[in-house]
């Protein structure tokens, strides 16, 4: 089993409850054992969730569950995550409200951040997500057709890394993000239930494969109330 793997496997119990908030998860050996995998993969699984702030490594004690990681309503993403929507959200019922669909030529902009000519087809869509029925983001996306082929209405309304990965069999390997805030649009105020006097948080992405490939230059603009991003500084000593 491969780290990546591992670190949703643990990270799903965490969340569940599965592993008490109070005691050190299993050791390596237990892990190693139980995953039938190598020590290294079990440390990088676990370096994973270190990074995302969801766990705490103290040499000679064990691995410990950073007690507040879950203890929030908002969509709680780490720095250096790349996940979907529907993955940030697993526990969770996710929905999509399809705004527009079309294939487009890239504008100039676009082209430059995907790395492609601008004769190129795009799928451009703009999606709403929502949270057990309740509006979360607005996203707008553009996607190169012939690098992610066959994206649909019916795939928009599910979750398209999951199409990537078990359809397509891309792996998405990092992303490149500009964060900031921004007043509320009238599209914005429409349909995440905004006055005009509230801002969103506005994440700016170009997604990568592990290819090195851009696939994804989007748009996300997030409820400032439902939405946090969350750093870790890890003191080595």
């Amino acid at each position: 089993m491969k780290y990546q793997a591992i670190s949703e496997e643990i990270r799903h119990r965490i969340e569940s409850g599965f592993y008490p908030l109070d005691q050190p998860l299993p050791d390596e050996h237990s892990l190693v054992e139980e995953f039938s995998c190598s020590r290294m993969t079990v440390k990088r699984a676990l370096d994973v969730l270190a990074a995302e702030g969801i766990v705490y490594r103290k040499r000679g004690h064990g691995t410990f569950i950073v007690q507040s990681s879950f203890q929030s309503d908002y969509i709680h993403v780490g720095t250096n995550e790349t996940l979907g929507f529907t993955s940030l959200m697993q526990e969770k019922k996710v929905t999509s409200k399809l705004l527009l669909f079309e294939i487009i030529a890239p504008t100039p902009e676009v082209a430059s951040y995907l790395a492609i000519s601008e004769e190129t087809s795009v799928y451009h869509h703009i999606r709403v997500r929502c949270v057990d029925n309740n509006p979360h983001v607005i996203e707008e996306t553009y996607m190169p057709i012939t690098l992610v082929p066959g994206i649909t209405p019916s795939v928009l309304n599910q979750s398209v890394y999951a199409y990537m990965k078990e359809e397509l069999g891309l792996k998405v390997a990092g992303s490149r993000r500009r964060i900031r805030a921004e007043q509320a649009t009238e599209l914005d105020q429409k349909e995440l239930g905004l006055s005009k006097e509230e801002p969103v948080l506005v994440i700016e992405q170009v997604a990568y494969l592990n290819t090195g490939i851009a696939f994804e230059y989007s748009f996300a603009r997030h409820r400032f109330d439902k939405f946090e991003i969350t750093t870790v500084n890890i003191n080595g000593k």
